[in-house]
């Protein structure tokens, strides 16, 4: 999905502020991700800064910019990421780093949310919200099923409200998106970097294994 819809201005980041604001098979999804624990989120406790999987000194970093709403990135995390996890990040070859880089409202919801669970359940959110995506983004009321979403992995409602009128988590994320599009050069997502350097296979596990295996 290419960059289209958030400029990277003071005005659109004031109007991304005034926007932030399931179905059968939800429940058991987030149980599986270990979401259904007891504990209620606040939105102090959102997790905050670079969200990472693996071993700290593992020889390759690969980091992906993804949004949530993006067809191609839930394409990367049900098909490349669960590979990519088995053989290379619980392998300790690689140290997986996930920016979000929202490119409408309900995207940047959707990461406030994932955000608002806390760090121990930020990847349980990240795979059922990938996973649900079909359902939520075509709701009626995206904002809604998000919220639906959140209390089934344990953010009560307060707690999303909370969360979603955080201004300071706003600023982190769209200024994750500000400095991977100038930084980085990503111009859509999903974008993928192995040690620094932008992965041009696609959505393709075999070309980023060997770009991986040529990196170790």
């Amino acid at each position: 999905m290419t960059l289209n819809k958030i400029q990277d201005t003071g005005r659109d980041r004031n109007v991304s502020r005034r926007s932030v604001l399931v179905s059968g098979g939800i429940a058991t999804g987030l149980a599986m991700s270990g979401l259904l624990v007891p504990g209620v989120a606040r939105a102090a406790d959102y997790a905050k800064g670079d969200m990472v999987l693996g071993d700290p000194e593992a020889p390759v970093e690969v980091i992906e910019y993804a949004s949530m709403t993006c067809p191609h990135c839930r394409r990367f995390h049900e098909e490349i990421y669960p590979k990519l996890k088995k053989e290379f990040i619980e392998t300790g070859k690689v140290r997986f780093v996930f920016r979000e880089f929202p490119l409408d409202r309900y995207a940047l919801q959707a990461s406030m949310l994932a955000r608002c669970g806390g760090e121990q359940k930020f990847f349980g959110f990240i795979d059922q919200l990938f996973q649900q995506q079909p359902n939520w983004t075509s709701a009626s009321d995206p904002a809604a099923a998000l919220r639906q979403i959140g209390l089934l992995g344990g953010v009560s409602s307060e707690a999303f409200d909370a969360c979603m009128a955080d201004e300071s988590l706003v600023d982190m994320l769209l200024a994750t998106r500000l400095d991977g599009h100038q930084r980085m050069k990503v111009s859509g997502t999903p974008s993928v970097y192995v040690n620094g350097e932008k992965f041009e296979g696609g959505l393709d596990f075999e070309a980023l294994s060997d770009r991986i295996e040529s990196a170790l």
